[in-house]
């Protein structure tokens, strides 16, 4: 025999299947929101990645130029001077490991700056952004002041395009911005 209490025909009443949609739509509405920040936040991370990426193929670049002492002759010291790395395929033409000028992360400075479209593909070089352009990524090359002669302070910044406009002009005291990729290196002399 079946118990009184479950043997009602009743059902639910108007009243409790309000309350119950209520908070069935509250729920969805929060997790509605929940994917919509997701993807924005993915969205931010992948442009994050990207610059990081563009950022370390330069200081890749930086890092494999020639830097050391020859070994052959007296152990007089080798450096690059000349390789352009502001133009894809890199050209015999530019200023290698010399240092930059003072803004070259802050401004675009012809021999230190170079840029790209969305999918990281180089479009130009110089002053102004080309059309097409996405990610500006400039580089700084300082010696170290304690040891000016055998170490070097390599920086790459690469920025979305619209991090430039934002940032202001440059004044000396560079920030770094949401989105924007910094990376720092150390590049000593050694034997060859």
């Amino acid at each position: 025999m079946v118990p009184a209490r479950f043997n009602s025909s009743k059902g639910f009443s108007l009243a409790e299947v309000l309350v119950s949609m209520g908070i069935l739509t509250a729920v969805s509405l929060g997790v509605a929101q929940l994917f919509g920040m997701s993807a924005k936040q993915n969205f931010a991370a992948r442009g994050d990645t990207s610059a990081t990426v563009l950022a370390e193929q330069k200081m890749e670049q930086l890092r494999g130029l020639t830097w050391g002492f020859d070994e052959q002759a007296q152990g007089l010291p080798v450096s690059d001077t000349s390789t352009n790395l502001a133009i894809d395929p890199p050209t015999q033409t530019g200023q290698g490991l010399n240092p930059s000028p003072a803004l070259s992360l802050e401004q675009n400075t012809v021999g230190y700056v170079d840029f790209l479209d969305a999918s990281g593909a180089y479009v130009g070089t110089g002053t102004a952004p080309p059309a097409g352009t996405a990610y500006v990524r400039r580089w700084a090359i300082r010696p170290l002041p304690t040891n000016p002669n055998n170490t070097l302070v390599l920086q790459v910044l690469v920025s979305p395009l619209g991090n430039d406009a934002n940032r202001g002009a440059p004044a000396g005291d560079f920030r770094r911005l949401p989105g924007d990729a910094l990376l720092v290196s150390v590049k000593t002399r050694k034997a060859r």
